[in-house]
């Protein structure tokens, strides 16, 4: 079933133009803190974090993403090339105790493809995800798909549901009412009952989108459609990492019950600038 997979994934992704790139499984801490965020879970909870004999505090990658940004820098790939499709197959760990169908160490296939605003890479991300898991044999999958909107988005967005928010905040649990001047977005993302029902007491999404956002999210939906490829973008659901911005997208298998997300994604339009790219 590994080889099969591995096959299925790297082919599937060489089809539709990406190319193989492999990152070190070891990190310094400080790229996931500056990427993915000091209030994320995985920064504060579950990375495998240590001092290595030069006292420098290095990381086991807990995820992808930040990795394959830092080496796109790094090797001058935003000089070179300009746009890159970059995929990735490989042991990611997690330290904090995994809930179930959750490993320390698992295995994830995933693409970048950096350099690129069109909505149409959004759906050529989504429909290479779909295709993968129904070639590797996954049925009765449910893609989720939503907007978090631009960062002048979020800002309005985090200000509304702080304010909603408020009356309820000694209700909320210990994470997130330290979460909630920090990062309220964090609220969305919490597994406490309590927490995402407060969070989540209203009807449609939490994001309030500009005309560019809406626009831009409008076009990724007429591509999936176009496409053949289902989806439901009423479900409510927020992706859990500080970098995201407008598409996000989860899906999700049946037959494995709370822990049904198989596969999921987005948009990240800050993240090369704020590790030092342009």
């Amino acid at each position: 079933p590994w080889e099969l997979i591995e096959q299925t994934a790297r082919k599937l992704a060489k089809r539709y133009g990406y190319q193989e790139i492999r990152t070190p499984v070891i990190e310094e801490s400080s790229l996931f803190v500056r990427s993915v965020g000091e209030t994320s879970n995985i920064v504060q909870k579950e990375m495998f974090t240590f001092k290595d004999r030069g006292d420098r505090a290095i990381v086991l990658r807990p995820e992808g993403t930040a990795a394959i940004v830092r080496a796109y820098l790094e090797h001058n790939l935003h000089k070179t090339q300009g746009q890159a499709k970059l995929f990735y197959l490989g042991p990611m760990f997690r330290a904090e105790r995994p809930q179930a169908g959750r490993l320390r160490q698992f295995h994830q296939f995933g693409v970048e493809a950096i350099g690129c605003s069109s909505p149409w890479i959004d759906a050529e991300v989504i429909a290479l995800c779909i295709e993968t898991l129904k070639t590797c044999g996954a049925s009765e999958l449910a893609l989720l798909l939503s907007s978090m909107g631009c960062r002048a988005d979020q800002a309005r967005s985090g200000d509304a549901l702080r304010k909603r928010l408020k009356p309820d905040r000694t209700k909320l649990c210990g994470d997130c009412q330290s979460r909630f001047d920090k990062n309220i977005f964090r609220v969305l993302d919490c597994k406490n009952p309590t927490c995402h029902a407060l969070a989540w007491n209203t009807k449609g999404s939490p994001f309030l989108l500009c005309d560019q956002c809406q626009g831009h999210f409008d076009q990724v939906r007429e591509a999936l459609r176009k496409a053949g490829i289902d989806f439901d973008d009423t479900a409510v659901f927020a992706r859990g990492l500080d970098y995201y911005t407008r598409t996000v997208f989860e899906v999700r298998a049946t037959g494995l019950g709370a822990q049904d997300t198989i596969a999921a994604g987005g948009r990240y339009d800050h993240l090369v600038e704020e590790l030092g790219g342009p």
